[in-house]
């Protein structure tokens, strides 16, 4: 999928939650769709979380 393809679905989805629950709707989709972003990113491989939490807690750095 393309980024411009998902940005515009994933601005479809949101407008969507702002219309039919509002602010607070829209906020909870958001966190929600963040939160699987990173789940899938995890599980596929893209994103290390030991490599992460070393970089929040001054251990490694990020370069």
């Amino acid at each position: 999928m393309s980024a411009t393809l998902a940005g515009a679905l994933t601005g479809a989805v949101l407008a969507f939650a702002g219309l039919i629950f509002g602010f607070w709707g829209f906020l909870l989709v958001a966190i929600l769709m963040a939160v699987g972003a990173l789940v899938g990113r995890v599980v596929s491989g893209d994103l290390d979380l030991r490599a992460l939490a070393g970089v929040f807690t001054g251990r490694r750095t990020s370069s």
